[in-house]
């Protein structure tokens, strides 16, 4: 039986990465050991982790997260508020595929997509 599922993404810079999830995305450290080259995160039901690959080129990475969500509208407001820049292409909107979504970019490159179903 399928229980959870944690992504991993690759980082450059671990305090760059934990300020962006922390401070800008409300997520808090998950565990109480600080590896020199892992992170782990939490908000609510979502766990990220993160392994430190330090030669990334950002413009090379294409990890990408797809976070469903209650309130999609809330959440939006939420990260704009906090400074979290949507990506351009990314912006608020409802998707021929029932979802209502938008996109932002982490300092890696990674893509968060949030999506409710509408």
């Amino acid at each position: 039986m399928l229980t959870a599922i944690h992504p991993k993404l690759p980082m450059r810079d671990k305090q760059l990465t934990k300020a962006f999830y922390i401070d800008t995305l409300g997520f808090s450290q998950l565990g109480t050991a600080d590896y020199p080259e892992y992170l782990m995160v939490k908000k609510d039901a979502i766990e990220i982790h993160f392994f430190l690959f330090a030669a990334l080129d950002p413009k090379e990475n294409y990890g990408q997260v797809y976070i469903r969500v209650n309130d999609i509208d809330q959440v939006y407001r939420q990260l704009q508020e906090s400074g979290a820049t949507v990506h351009p292409n990314g912006g608020l909107q409802q998707k021929p595929w029932g979802q209502k979504e938008f996109s932002l970019l982490d300092p890696d490159n990674n893509l968060l997509t949030f999506g409710e179903t509408v």
